[in-house]
């Protein structure tokens, strides 16, 4: 199959169009649905919106091949179907808290940005939020979506139990309590193993957060300092553009009473970069009227660990995004690697963030057993040039076995791939057991799992 042809990559630019009205029947489009960024069209407009747990289980009983789908955030065609798909936007409800256990029990659709304001009023939070909140919770797991921090692990790092629906159309529950090394296998789950319908998160009491931004950050001080930058609040992100010798930005999330006494609130330096005088967008010519609050304010948590505000959509849509995980230790080389190709990425690109996440135990994920770094490229939506840079990039990233993030776009050969991933054919051997016949298979999983 032909690079081009597998990622589907429009270069049409606009954003992906509202959902029709939501009905358990199947709403066949005129024009199929496209994601977010309106790079890729769906291969079907046979699309399954159920309202009840019930009804996912006759639609998944009665169909031979099929796909969950999110919020359609991703950059690739993970969740793309020749056959049907099963949107799971109107499961958004919270079904249960338990406060002693300190857990929160949801279903798949809800997004990030509607459960926690909703948890906040309860006194609970979650560890850690992406850049967006408009994600939704069964997909961002699926994917490994991931926010920043050092000491933080990724989305699916929460998880503490799973519904999902399987390709029998029958419900299996799993939890890291009773299932052990089968529920490490399953949360990060790629969507192979079946719908998620119901999701159980580890909470902690509520708590709120200042952010600070600092300017023109010299490169010369990642490599004595890294960690110790990125240690240096609670959630730390560095925008970089490739283009000089100074990161762009350093964004710092600090947790109010846990991180520095000052957090940073009143530095007029930080490792040589300068304080900002006012609120900023990741892409300093950008307005920030959509962009969390910043200048060391405190705010609840839920609005300060996301960059954008949930009541905004972020931008027009109107990109592309790539990003691999390396190890932390060895971040600052493939930061380097990847700066001699600053002139060729520069025309192309919005925007790169740089951050860490802690390592986890789950098995497909980008930072199993391995604290990682994220080198993300929020790309212009101009698809030839960007297809004939990842190669480019991913040869500079070889030397640190760089894992792609699964929901973005990235051109590694499938050997590459599954060689990142020691636990495959073990991942392989539970998803047959769930999925026998192949039914939640598509383009994707046949090209990056099973080829």
């Amino acid at each position: 199959m032909k690079r081009k042809t597998f990622i589907k990559l429009s270069s049409i630019l606009m954003a992906a169009p509202l959902l029709s009205p939501l009905s358990a029947w199947p709403f066949n489009q005129q024009k199929r649905l496209k994601n977010w960024a309106g790079n890729l069209t769906y291969s079907t407009g046979n699309v399954f919106y159920p309202t009840t747990v019930a009804e996912v289980q006759r639609l998944v009983k009665s169909h031979p091949k099929l796909k969950a789908l999110g919020t359609r955030h991703c950059f690739n065609t993970i969740a793309d179907s020749k056959d049907m798909q099963i949107s799971t936007s109107k499961l958004n409800e919270v079904v249960s808290l338990d406060a002693a256990a300190h857990t929160v029990t949801v279903e798949g659709g809800i997004k990030y940005g509607e459960l926690a304001p909703w948890l906040d009023s309860k006194g609970f939070a979650l560890h850690n939020l992406a850049s967006l909140p408009h994600i939704s919770v069964g997909g961002s797991i699926t994917t490994a979506t991931h926010g920043s921090g050092i000491k933080n692990g990724n989305l699916a790092s929460a998880v503490r139990g799973l519904e999902v629906v399987i390709a029998d159309g029958s419900i299996i529950h799993l939890s890291q309590a009773a299932d052990g090394e089968k529920f490490n296998a399953a949360i990060v789950g790629l969507g192979a193993i079946g719908v998620i319908t119901k999701v159980t998160l580890a909470i902690q009491p509520t708590y709120m957060v200042q952010q600070r931004v600092f300017l023109g950050l010299p490169m010369a001080e990642l490599k004595p300092n890294f960690e110790k930058i990125m240690s240096a609040g609670y959630s730390v992100s560095l925008f970089y553009d490739w283009q000089t010798d100074r990161i762009n930005e350093v964004w710092i999330k600090s947790r109010i009473g846990t991180d520095h006494p000052d957090s940073y609130r009143d530095h007029p330096e930080f490792y040589g970069a300068k304080a900002a005088t006012k609120n900023l967008h990741p892409i300093i010519d950008l307005s920030a009227e959509n962009c969390t609050e910043q200048m060391g304010v405190p705010g609840p948590w839920y609005e300060r660990l996301p960059h954008f505000k949930m009541g905004f959509t972020p931008s027009s849509g109107k990109e592309l995004q790539s990003e691999y995980f390396v190890p932390l230790h060895r971040a600052v080389e493939a930061i380097e690697a990847v700066a001699k190709l600053g002139k060729q990425i520069g025309p192309h690109l919005f925007i790169t963030e740089i951050r860490t996440i802690a390592a986890d135990n789950l098995w497909m994920s980008p930072c199993h057993e391995q604290t990682s770094v994220t080198i993300h490229f929020t790309w212009k939506q101009e698809t030839e040039a960007v297809l004939h840079l990842l190669p480019q990039i991913e040869a500079a990233l070889a030397p640190y076995n760089a894992r792609p993030h699964w929901g973005k776009i990235f051109t590694l050969s499938p050997k590459v791939l599954q060689a990142c991933y020691p636990k495959l054919a073990a991942f392989k051997r539970l998803v047959a057991l769930y999925d026998p016949h192949g039914k939640f298979r598509n383009a994707f999983l046949e090209r990056n799992v099973y080829g």
